[in-house]
């Protein structure tokens, strides 16, 4: 008789250690094969390898494989501005290309319904999402991301003229997708503190908020408004991102603030929260970003202050265990 312990330990270097102990009974083998993290082609070529490797051995007329996979807690990190204009998605695709390189298994989610800009950020405009079991299926970017964006299920420049029900439900649709191996979801929110921030606060809990804000006071005053609606939410403020801090001449060198000083890094200490870091306004960033070349995805001057603000938000994911 076919020795069950044999066939174990040929099933468990097949499936990497997924399988689990098999039983044999009437010629039947059985078995659970954990199938979390594995794509649908994934699950289809391991149960066929399994299948072929044991059906027709001595006693064994057939193979039956019972296919189990454990839901994942995707953590969440919002990105989040009080006003448009102020960067956030630049920050937001280099935040998750920054940790990405630091091994961290991370999605992007571009929540701005209704003004997406990733797919131009990461290259990834034209190409559209598949389903599966009435889920969408992730787009991988070229910098081996995957991602959403409303950007990818509509016509390029066509305009999303929807109420607030329906931009909930679509968002609903962009977290809620099969991330598979995702650990940690960077959702690119849109500005202001509306529908789809609340919807994003009660349905799918942020683990975390970066507030992204230029130096001037008036961005400053709007980035308290949206400091304010995530605190009041009790989601944990990961800290505050300075973007647009001062300008370096290509040309003569000599820096100047044409949107102030310090004025992120002040307005974060007063609130008491921390400070993750400032990025120069840079024309570098811009020509990068709008080639679909994040900065972040290579070292240089340019992706430096991305990596530095990426290390402290890695070291705040690792301190929550």
């Amino acid at each position: 008789m076919t020795e069950l312990s044999v066939i174990f330990d040929r099933l468990s270097t097949l499936s990497n250690g997924r399988a689990s102990a098999p039983r044999l009974r009437d010629g039947v083998l059985s078995l659970v094969l954990d199938v979390t993290d594995l794509g649908q082609a994934e699950r289809d070529a391991l149960a066929a390898a399994i299948t072929a490797e044991f059906k027709g051995q001595p006693e064994i007329e057939d193979v039956r494989i019972a296919q189990t996979a454990e839901k994942r807690s995707l953590r969440i990190i919002a990105v989040a501005s009080g006003k448009g204009g102020v960067g956030k998605s630049t920050v937001s695709a280099n935040l998750a290309i920054a940790l990405h390189r630091r091994g961290v298994r991370v999605g992007l989610v571009d929540a701005d319904i209704y003004g997406p800009s990733q797919p131009r950020l990461m290259a990834t405009e034209g190409a559209k999402p598949q389903a599966e079991e009435k889920q969408l299926v992730p787009i991988l970017s070229g910098v081996g991301i995957p991602m959403l964006s409303m950007g990818h299920l509509v016509e390029p420049g066509q305009a999303i003229a929807w109420r607030g029900p329906m931009a909930a439900s679509a968002l609903g649709q962009l977290v809620d997708a099969k991330w598979g191996a995702v650990d940690v979801l960077v959702v690119d929110m849109p500005p202001g503190t509306g529908d789809v921030q609340l919807s994003m606060i009660q349905k799918h809990k942020p683990a975390g908020v970066i507030i992204v804000s230029t130096p001037q006071d008036l961005a400053l005053i709007d980035a308290t408004r949206a400091v304010n609606l995530f605190d009041q939410a009790h989601v944990p403020m990961i800290g505050l991102v300075e973007n647009m801090a001062g300008y370096i001449c290509p040309h003569c060198g000599e820096v100047s603030d044409p949107f102030g000083s310090g004025g992120a890094q002040a307005a974060a200490s007063q609130m008491e929260m921390p400070f993750l870091g400032r990025i120069p306004l840079s024309i570098g960033i811009r020509t990068a970003s709008d080639a679909g070349m994040p900065p972040a995805a290579e070292d240089g001057l340019d992706g430096a202050p991305f990596l530095a603000i990426a290390r402290k938000v890695a070291d705040w994911l690792a301190a929550q265990g």
